[in-house]
């Protein structure tokens, strides 16, 4: 049994925090900037709730973080009672936001001036993933801090990877958002085309979901493609927030993406149709407005 805190409780890291407390057995501490909903987890699942990221991480062997973007990160970790400001020598900050590279390597700077480790841990598997602990974390760190922290990470998850130096985490992540944006796009034309032509949708995935077409996001967000329905899973907004933080690293290190961009343009339009909360499926909305 660790002593951890998680700080942010937003639809990933409720579930999250309540792995590694009750799957897991750790002494957890959360935080969130909404505290009634610190305090409705600490009735749920038994454990404790700070009212700053500092006394959350106050004496803590590993502190998580799932938090919006780049701001909210450093909100709470060297903003004022921010988690850095009580880090414990030695003691691992894992930080599981979706944000850019650049804010990951900033962080890890702060942290080994300061006598702690940093790890930028990303998650993939959406809202479901968190759950069932079923979630796919992407590692940028040190080897050896790595090694020290998987054993607590695979509280939530199903498979850990390291994937290099700190950074090297949130850019495996930005990969994923790549490949996903194409994908969806693609079954979202797919499915629009098959209603089209007058085809049975659903006997069309069965057939072509088993071979090279195959996908997660076919299997999974099919159904609900089929028949409208958005209003669940991994938000427009959130995926934006993604895309253009890919499109900004792009432009770094040179890399030309001209799919994301234009996938990325076309959740625009979805948000102009009001559907900023839809799941991201949604692009098929867009086609048959």
């Amino acid at each position: 049994m660790a002593k951890v805190a998680f700080i942010g409780l937003g639809v990933m890291g409720y579930p999250m925090a309540g792995h590694l407390k009750t799957k897991a057995g750790h002494d957890v501490t959360v935080y969130n900037r909404t505290g009634s909903k610190a305090e409705k987890w600490a009735a749920e699942f038994g454990g404790n709730h700070a009212a700053t990221p500092a006394e959350a991480a106050r004496g803590k062997d590993f502190v998580f973080c799932c938090v919006g973007n780049d701001d909210d990160l450093r909100s709470v970790t060297t903003g004022p009672d921010g988690a850095f400001s009580a880090m414990e020598r030695g003691a691992i900050f894992i930080d599981n936001t979706t944000a850019s590279a650049e804010v990951a390597r900033e962080l890890d700077a702060v942290a080994t001036k300061a006598g702690f480790h940093f790890l930028d841990a990303p998650v993939s598997g959406g809202q479901a993933g968190a759950e069932n602990g079923q979630l796919t974390v992407m590692v940028g760190g040190d080897q050896a801090v790595f090694d020290r922290a998987r054993p607590v990470i695979d509280a939530y998850a199903k498979m850990v990877g390291l994937m290099g130096p700190v950074g090297a985490g949130q850019l495996t992540k930005m990969i994923n958002q790549i490949c996903i944006a194409g994908i969806v796009q693609g079954l979202a034309e797919g499915i629009h085309f098959g209603k089209k032509a007058g085809l049975d949708i659903e006997k069309v995935v069965e057939v072509i979901s088993k071979g090279a077409a195959g996908s997660w996001q076919m299997e999974n967000r099919h159904k609900n493609m089929n028949a409208g329905k958005y209003d669940y899973g991994f938000a427009v907004d959130w995926m934006r927030k993604d895309l253009g933080i890919v499109l900004d690293e792009s432009n770094h290190n040179g890399a030309r993406l001209p799919l994301t961009a234009l996938v990325d343009q076309f959740y625009k339009d979805v948000q102009a149709m009001g559907g900023q909360r839809w799941d991201t499926s949604s692009l098929l909305a867009r086609l048959e407005k």
